[in-house]
């Protein structure tokens, strides 16, 4: 009675270890381009927190892990939280190696498009990040938000290759408010 119990327990936690391991993911077959590991979301700064103000510049810095198995083709940054939309200069977006006070190589931005339906900006990269890489992406905003309070991007990551899946990293959080802070 015990080991036929035993058996289906086993039976479950096994199916379940297994179908969500990454590894199974990546041979499914299905010509899905699937990071090994997670890049990862490390900040996100703005150069001028106060309301109303122009001329501040926004900052999203990522790490891909050297064993994260493919380049990174694209971020999307998706405003989900804040009391209006924060709209941006795209042709003035740029990315370069490194972090805002410490900046290295520039990377090669081939596209920055909005899509207007579910309010993304999606950055292409061409070529692709290669693994081992920290990088940022730094966006003007027209203006600051009119109202004070928290705003939140949802950002997400997607490899280089054919039916690439994304990978969500994290919220980029700012606070906007009446006395403000400069970032330098």
């Amino acid at each position: 009675m015990i080991r036929p119990m035993f058996k289906t327990i086993f039976g479950i936690i096994s199916s379940t270890f297994f179908l969500s391991s990454p590894l199974l993911a990546l041979n499914i077959g299905n010509n899905f381009t699937l990071f090994n590991k997670s890049p990862r979301l490390l900040d996100a700064v703005t150069t001028l927190s106060r309301i109303r103000v122009e001329g501040a510049t926004y900052y999203f810095t990522v790490h891909l892990p050297t064993d994260v198995g493919e380049s990174l083709q694209q971020l999307t940054l998706q405003q989900t939280q804040g009391l209006e939309t924060i709209y941006f200069y795209l042709n003035d977006t740029i990315a370069f190696e490194g972090r805002p006070v410490n900046r290295d190589g520039h990377l090669n931005i081939a596209r920055v498009k909005r899509n207007l339906d579910n309010n993304t900006i999606a950055v292409i990269f061409d070529p692709p990040i290669p693994p081992g890489k920290t990088f940022t992406i730094a966006m003007k905003p027209k203006s600051n938000p009119e109202l004070s309070g928290d705003y939140q991007f949802a950002i997400t990551a997607y490899p280089a290759g054919k039916n690439a899946q994304g990978l969500y990293l994290g919220l980029g959080r700012f606070n906007f408010n009446q006395k403000g802070e400069r970032f330098p």
